[in-house]
């Protein structure tokens, strides 16, 4: 790899690491090439995305972003699982780990808040920003469909009354 190249990689780790809303390390070590597929697959599904890059090259790029508590967890093998969606790169990464023993979650970074293991855990639990939109409209919803509701009830029955009162007269 020239210069040239490591440049080129350094920026777009550079801007990986400002766009992400949560960036996971892990080491990989033992991992199949399969094995490495099934995660990138699960990973874009989340809508996120999984990059092996040199460590050295990686601290580098890190170096005055927000997520720079990283550093000292890119030691040895590592892949970097990184989403804008602030949880779902952890939650894919979680869920990985949790059935490959060779895929071992280090730490990450939310924005400047460093995560130890634990914490990419914690943040893994979190609803993902889809669930909570849904959340939130569906708590939205509510009452507009009872107010709906409770306007629509004295007119139902005021017809109802209307249309026994019309067959009264009718038979």
């Amino acid at each position: 790899m020239d210069r040239a190249q490591k440049e080129q990689v350094v920026e777009e780790l550079g801007q990986i690491f400002d766009a992400s809303g949560v960036v996971v390390v892990a080491h990989y070590e033992g991992m199949t090439v399969a094995q490495m597929q099934d995660l990138r697959a699960q990973m874009r599904e989340a809508g996120g995305s999984v990059r092996v890059a040199k460590n050295r090259l990686a601290k580098i790029a890190l170096d005055g972003k927000p997520c720079a508590s990283i550093a000292d967890y890119l030691t040895g093998m590592t892949v970097l699982a990184y989403s804008e969606d602030p949880v779902a790169a952890a939650k894919v990464a979680d869920k990985y780990a949790k059935g490959n023993d060779k895929f071992v979650i280090l730490g990450g970074a939310m924005g400047d808040t460093a995560l130890d293991p634990a914490g990419v855990k914690a943040v893994a639990q979190m609803p993902s920003r889809e669930e909570l939109i849904a959340s939130i409209v569906g708590c939205i919803g509510a009452p507009a469909s009872n107010i709906a509701g409770a306007i629509g009830a004295p007119a139902s029955n005021i017809a109802g009354i209307l249309s026994t009162l019309e067959e009264r007269e009718a038979a």
